[in-house]
């Protein structure tokens, strides 16, 4: 007879589940929260920069913590991609929580593990849902800057964005709700200016840019090379709070970025839109959904990865 113990350990080492760690380090969760906690606290931007890390991550070979890989002398990783440098923050964030897991619960809990739940956390303190993270996944050993290069850009076409989510095992459903992200953080002039001043190679604004909203952005973001460093929230409404005013700002034509914007030119995109515009709970029903989908996005389980004692190197 097969003992029913054994069948289950064979099941757990291979899949994810809430409780993964609960026995092995029973206060993650509360050591992450009051991580992100502590960074928000003394930098509200950090919330909305821990989300981005985490698609970052997730959206390169799966969510493996690669991108938190330091380059070596015989080592090139993720973090001087064009998408990532001087752009993605929140490592040392990371750095500190595992430092502080590494001292109650040593060799446990992975980098990707953390990077996942920070994620979370910084989304539920800025007023956004909790959903539950199926966890057990483990650190890559590898990073590759060539596939960092191709993460999703504001400057393209919508339909190549949708191909990359599709290609990801993510959905057009799936899009429009990870896109609310945008509803906080900040986006640099050099990623919009050409809405501002020569969206048609012409000279001429976007004609999908609300007037006022236009007007503002060029105060801060004038039509100067030494302007494109200068930033602008995604969302001007409720800078650091995570709701749907993203939405409504894109029913409204108040959209940051032209790949935000353009998800009002697509009938189906736009239908999503404007239900969660409408529904809150709706879109915080699909976010928290889309971010499981997304955290299970070509992981390691098992034997396969390891669990880095730094997540900036490979054991």
């Amino acid at each position: 007879m097969v003992n029913k113990s054994v069948i289950l350990t064979l099941f757990i080492s291979h899949s994810l589940f809430s409780m993964f760690y609960d026995a092995s380090c029973p206060n993650l969760t509360r050591i992450v929260r009051y991580g992100v906690w502590m960074a928000v606290s003394n930098d509200t931007r950090m919330a909305a920069s821990l989300l981005r890390l985490h698609f970052h991550d997730c959206f390169v070979n799966g969510c493996d913590g690669s991108l938190l890989l330091d380059d070596t002398n015989t080592f090139k990783g993720e973090k001087n991609a064009l998408p990532n440098v001087n752009s993605v923050r929140g490592y040392e964030v990371i750095d500190n929580i595992k430092a502080v897991l590494e001292k109650v619960c040593p060799c446990v809990v992975s980098c990707t593990d953390i990077v996942t739940l920070a994620a979370r956390e910084a989304v539920y303190l800025a007023g956004g849902p909790f959903w539950q993270i199926p966890l057990g996944r483990r650190d890559g050993t590898t990073a590759s800057e060539s596939e960092a290069n191709q993460l999703p850009s504001p400057l393209e076409p919508l339909e190549n964005i949708i191909a990359k989510f599709t290609s990801k095992g993510l959905n057009v459903k799936d899009l429009v709700a990870l896109s609310g992200g945008h509803t906080f953080g900040f986006a640099r002039c050099m990623m919009f200016k050409h809405r501002l001043f020569n969206f048609d190679g012409a000279g001429n604004p976007d004609p999908e840019l609300d007037v006022m909203l236009r007007q503002n952005l060029e105060n801060n973001c004038p039509n100067q090379d030494d302007s494109n460093n200068n930033f602008a929230p995604l969302d001007a409404y409720t800078i650091n709070r995570f709701d749907n005013v993203y939405y409504r700002n894109l029913v409204n034509k108040l959209g940051l970025l032209q790949s935000d914007q353009a998800l009002m030119k697509d009938n189906t995109t736009a239908s999503l839109v404007v239900n969660y515009s409408r529904y809150p709970y709706l879109f915080y029903r699909d976010f928290g959904a889309s971010m499981v989908k997304l955290a299970n996005t070509g992981i390691l389980t098992g034997q396969k990865g390891e669990i880095r004692k730094n997540c900036r190197m490979v054991n």
